[in-house]
């Protein structure tokens, strides 16, 4: 693996979001440059029941919809968030399929490495969005995956620190992250851990929630059932902020327990405008969804090779309050 490729050395590429909400509107450099035949594409995405993929499903067949006489788009979700054995069984039949490309948002950032691994080797350019790949899991396959998406943990301090805002130095708080073998969950927990010890804030406790609303419902429960005095629940993403409000709720803690989300799904506004989520991050799922597909594309026009490319091209992220009154 050439070493300008290593993650301590790795170039960044940041796409601002002037340029990023412009995507699937104006005309993309990348498929400008497709000459001859048409490309395929294949898009494997995480749980379709999700609102936040259902963005990303919308606005890559609408880009793709865009620019249908020069890739055609294969687009695969599973059913829930855990259904790692099913992304791989489609990343199998897509390098059957012989697809120039695979974008993919990976259930498991290690357990989809060695077939990902399988289709570089088959030539394919593979591009990662919202999850990475670990990086211990990329340099043991001999591989360089691109992620193109924001950075989880620099998000998970901004809505960490609106919440520490609302607390004092030696409050006890807790983080319902998602699945806790996805780097982007670690990420997120990383960073809500740095705002509260900045913060002098205690973490007493940290749960898995599996990104999901009723097992963030339970996780919270949990947590306020052990923790009495807890004051705060940072959560991984707002399916689990929402089940999170609901325990909270229920244990008639309402305006005792503040709580914090992440990535700005439309189900969040209601709660976030009435306080009952102080805040949460738009990582702008649609736009991730098309510029990892122009990634895709311009590193097939241009042959270039996997190992060549930036190991990361980050994206905005911006964060949501309520409006000031």
């Amino acid at each position: 693996m050439p070493k300008e490729n290593s993650p301590s050395s790795m170039r960044r590429r940041v796409l601002f979001a002037g340029t990023l909400a412009a995507a699937g509107l104006m005309t993309s450099p990348a498929v400008q440059a497709l000459q001859g035949g048409k490309l395929k594409v294949g898009l494997v995405l995480k749980s379709l029941a999700d609102p936040f993929t259902v963005a990303m499903q919308n606005a890559a067949q609408n880009y793709q919809q865009h620019y249908a006489s020069q890739f055609s788009l294969t687009l695969r979700g599973t059913a829930s968030e855990g259904d790692t054995a099913v992304q791989i069984r489609m990343v199998e039949d897509m390098i059957r399929a012989k697809m120039d490309a695979i974008v993919i948002a990976p259930t498991d950032s290690k357990a989809l490495t060695p077939v990902i691994a399988s289709g570089i080797k088959a030539g394919i350019i593979v591009i990662t969005i919202d999850n990475p790949l670990d990086d211990a899991s990329q340099d043991a396959a001999g591989i360089s995956v691109p992620f193109v998406g924001p950075n989880n943990r620099k998000g998970a301090l901004q809505v960490a620190k609106v919440l520490a805002g609302r607390l004092k130095a030696g409050d006890e708080v807790g983080i319902i992250e998602g699945i806790s073998a996805d780097r982007n969950a670690q990420q997120r927990t990383e960073g809500g851990r740095e705002a509260m010890s900045a913060a002098g804030i205690k973490v007493v406790a940290v749960r898995s929630g599996n990104w999901d609303y009723g097992k963030g419902r339970d996780a919270a429960a949990a947590m306020l059932g052990e923790h009495p005095q807890l004051r705060g629940l940072l959560c991984g993403n707002d399916n689990m902020a929402m089940g999170a409000v609901d325990a909270v709720r229920d244990a008639g803690r309402t305006g005792g327990v503040s709580i914090t989300g992440y990535n700005d799904i439309e189900a969040i506004k209601p709660l976030i405008a009435d306080g009952r989520v102080l805040a949460t991050i738009d990582q702008f799922a649609d736009r991730q969804a098309v510029f990892g597909l122009d990634v895709a594309l311009k590193a097939v026009t241009e042959q270039r090779r996997e190992g060549d490319l930036s190991r990361v091209i980050e994206t905005p992220l911006q964060l949501v309050t309520a409006p000031t009154r």
